[in-house]
């Protein structure tokens, strides 16, 4: 996966929006302004893309165990969050369907209201 079909596949999601919270170069998507997906883009630069996914707790050990790319959320709650390479051990099949369970994670994580609103969008 290339930065442009990762950028693509996350704003292609219901309410998601891209931020630059932190510095100029972590790249932040979010629906409900809550984050679902963190990438550097330095480090995409850098022939190193990896991104920071919502997970659930058990799922993020089981994936941790399976996946050498599949590591503890960088800066992020270890529990609730892995980092994961792009381009290794982990397809880009997968990735997507990464993608997709961080955000419906956070989705789900919102008021009904916001869930609402995002659906009649």
């Amino acid at each position: 996966m290339n930065l442009e079909s990762y950028y693509e596949y996350c704003l292609s999601k219901k309410g998601v929006t891209e931020h630059f919270p932190f510095d100029e170069n972590t790249l932040v998507f979010k629906v409900g302004e809550k984050m679902f997906a963190l990438s550097s883009l330095v480090q995409w630069e850098n022939g190193n893309p990896s991104v920071n996914l919502k997970c659930n707790p058990e799922r993020a050990l089981e994936l941790r165990a399976e996946y050498d790319s599949v590591q503890p959320g960088y800066h992020m709650s270890k529990v609730h969050w892995n980092t994961i390479a792009f381009n290794q051990d982990v397809s880009d099949e997968m990735m997507r369907g990464l993608i997709d369970d961080s955000y419906n994670l956070v989705f789900k994580s919102l008021t009904k209201k916001i869930q609402e609103e995002i659906k009649e969008s």
